[in-house]
């Protein structure tokens, strides 16, 4: 069975980690689930859950943001994909320096050193250069950055389906089948 080490950090958007943590015990994945003090208070704020809450779903695990010793903070933990959603530009700038001072950023510094898969997703508008930069340095040394930015050609008539069009980018980097929105097939604009 797939495992994943999932992060909701303090950047608004705590919805696409709700989504993605729905989505992936819907395919049978068991997650660890880290979320720290502001994500946490986000949570609440947008989507009135606790941690807890989000936790009692079937096959996820909350791990303790201070506790540096849970098993998402090892590399021989097995684990076949990392994802922070939504990650912060603070805990974004804090993986690209090297910093982990909490369980969030080290497990996703243990997914770098052990060359697993590691996907952010930011949601901050706009970007700062230092987060800019960060992001760079990161995709050069093969962090996934998927920002949450829904595309519309879909059509899209609620919020559900703008939150779905970013997770369902985040389930194909994870070769996760799935059945959020259409695919583009490139017969929907003809061209005379």
């Amino acid at each position: 069975m797939p495992e994943a080490v999932v992060a909701i950090t303090g950047a608004s958007g705590a919805n696409y980690g709700v989504r993605l943590i729905e989505a992936l015990a819907e395919a049978g994945w068991e997650m660890r689930l880290i979320v720290t003090r502001d994500g946490a208070i986000n949570l609440d704020l947008e989507c009135g859950i606790t941690p807890k809450t989000l936790a009692s779903r079937p096959g996820v695990t909350l791990e303790d943001n201070d506790n540096l010793a849970a098993r998402s903070a090892s590399g021989s933990a097995r684990f076949d994909a990392y994802v922070v959603c939504p990650a912060s530009g603070t805990t974004i700038g804090k993986i690209a320096a090297g910093i982990s001072d909490n369980l969030a950023t080290r497990s996703a510094l243990v997914a770098m050193k052990e060359r697993r898969k590691l996907i952010l997703v930011p949601r901050e508008a706009p970007y700062s250069t230092p987060h800019l930069k960060a992001m760079t340095k990161l995709s050069e040394w093969g962090v996934v950055i998927l920002p949450a930015s829904p595309g519309f050609y879909h059509s899209p008539t609620t919020i559900e389906e703008l939150i779905d069009f970013v997770v369902a980018r985040i389930l194909d980097q994870l070769d996760v089948e799935h059945n959020l929105g259409k695919r583009w097939t490139g017969g929907e604009v003809s061209v005379d």
